[in-house]
């Protein structure tokens, strides 16, 4: 069984994903950790990140298609943030179909834009270690030195604003896909983390049974 889990950015639904894999063992892919890792031997993504732009839907497909190919990952996969329209969507499922998968359940964590602005304008990187944390939702331990945290470009009210507006253009018509093919299931991501994992739990078990996976 294949999962995606979408949301607006500062969603949690990385907090999420990485959950799921934790207790079920699934392959776990962050659209947003491969772009950043990639971005580090490539200057011109690296560049279109750090200005908030979104990746074109056919270099992300081949992104990711390479990467699970090289892991020979076509099963038992969280797909985290990706893919975010409907053409990635086609390109992703077509590709599984080939390999005899498909996506099986997709979930959509809401948010309003208020709280997206709030939890991202809240988010901190460690400039020496890289790793992200978020003064609300997930702060840094006391090994963390202050000093080190910077609030990274992509996350200024303003490129938060122009990212949404992104999102929206693009990733709202794949949900409205997603629900025609009964794939779609809306939590509420307001609600504190265990709630929500609870609730994606309670639908994957059931989505299992009725699999038979």
């Amino acid at each position: 069984m294949n999962i995606i889990i979408l949301g607006p950015q500062g969603s949690g639904k990385g907090t999420q994903a990485r959950l799921l894999v934790e207790k079920f063992g699934y392959f776990y892919l962050e659209a947003g950790d491969l772009l950043r890792d990639l971005a580090k031997t490539d200057v011109n993504l690296n560049k279109k990140l750090k200005q908030g732009k979104l990746v074109g839907d056919n270099q992300m497909f081949n992104l990711v298609r390479k990467y699970l190919e090289s892991r020979k990952a076509y099963d038992q996969v969280v797909f985290d943030g990706y893919p975010r329209s409907i053409l990635q969507y086609q390109l992703l499922r077509d590709w599984l179909h080939s390999h005899g998968k498909d996506i099986d359940l997709a979930f959509f964590l809401e948010i309003s834009q208020a709280e997206t602005i709030r939890r991202l304008s809240a988010r901190r990187e460690d400039k020496r270690t890289g790793k992200i944390y978020n003064l609300i939702t997930n702060p840094p331990g006391p090994d963390v030195n202050p000093g080190d945290l910077v609030q990274r470009e992509d996350d200024t009210r303003k490129a938060i604003v122009k990212r949404l507006k992104l999102y929206s253009q693009k990733t709202v018509p794949l949900l409205e896909v997603l629900e025609r093919e009964g794939k779609l299931v809306k939590v509420n991501g307001e609600q504190p983390i265990e709630v929500i994992n609870e609730e994606l739990i309670k639908v994957l078990k059931e989505r299992q049974a009725k699999n038979g996976t």
